[in-house]
């Protein structure tokens, strides 16, 4: 195979990966849209029961007009949607108007559908599950479903205020309105609800197996490292370290493990050295490397 037709066949083979991983994305993103218009339609809606953001806002608006939700949807947000495609990028804006195109579709396609349930606890609790892992999975994705975000990221740009400050005022004021529109009872139920949302979105970002960084430090490294290889099956990197205070130098062990393997990472630190210094901290990523985990025989 000659220089040209390589470079040809690289060409079509990251072609290929491209067009997969658009592929993917369009799919995750469509999944989470019609994720979170069933979180809405069928046990928010019906049961009274708000989300935050621009949907807390439709929702509001449709039940004093009689306008269908997923009007107020697409409409309240596509302004974001240009301010996201000059600020932001236009990946993000494009899966993003996919998101909140299919969600409002999906309102209104579940709008005349039988409720799963008319339980308000049972609403509020299943509810905020299916909605935030429907958002959760479109983030993954490099979306959004909803333009509060967009402005939450411009306002934090300005303002002295976080992110997540910012959406939090956002939606103090959205539950506010929506106890004088739906009573205080349902206003407390929707807290309820985005609470559980917001934990579940973590949860979908996240993934089950959430990755944490270990660091420790001992004059036992190599048993350690080894333990840590036998009966964890993780790998371990070997750096060097100077105490500030003694100036020795010191052997730090650093890997990489699950949230479910930290207890026993802990255990097998201190059964071989109680006095080792060890550090844990929560990683959102992990790519490359040997971090599968290896088969313990």
């Amino acid at each position: 195979m000659n220089s040209s037709q390589e470079a040809a066949l690289a060409r079509q083979q990251h072609k290929g990966i491209t067009k997969t991983k658009l592929a993917k994305r369009i799919f995750f993103i469509i999944l989470g849209a019609v994720l979170m218009g069933v979180g809405i339609e069928e046990f928010l809606v019906p049961n009274r029961i708000l989300d935050g953001g621009i949907v807390g806002i439709s929702i509001i608006l449709s039940h004093l007009t009689g306008w269908r939700l997923g009007l107020f949807i697409f409409v309240l947000n596509i302004p974001f949607f240009f301010i996201g495609y000059k600020q932001i990028g236009k990946t993000f804006a494009l899966s993003t108007l996919l998101g909140i195109t299919i969600l409002s579709l999906t309102t209104s396609f579940l709008h005349e559908v039988p409720v799963f349930t008319e339980d308000l606890l049972l609403a509020t609790v299943f509810g905020g599950i299916v909605l935030g892992a429907g958002v959760g999975i479109v983030i993954r994705y490099g979306g959004s479903l909803d333009g509060t975000e967009i402005l939450a990221i411009l306002a934090n740009r300005r303002l002295p205020f976080s992110v997540g400050e910012v959406i939090m005022f956002f939606n103090i004021f959205i539950f506010g309105t929506a106890g004088f529109v739906f009573g205080w009872d349902r206003a407390m139920y929707s807290i309820l609800a985005y609470f559980i949302a917001f934990k579940t979105i973590d949860i979908v970002i996240a993934g089950l197996d959430e990755s944490k960084a270990a660091w420790i430090i001992s004059d036992q490294h190599k048993e350690i490292g080894e333990a840590i290889l036998a009966r964890l099956g993780r790998g371990v990197t070997y750096l060097t370290g100077e105490g500030a205070y003694t100036g020795d130098d010191k052997k730090v062990i650093f890997c990489v493990i699950t949230r479910l393997e930290e207890a026993k990472l802990k255990s097998i630190v201190e059964e071989l050295d109680e006095t080792a210094f060890l550090a844990v901290g929560n990683i959102a990523e992990v790519r490359g490397g040997r971090f599968k985990k290896r088969n313990i025989h």
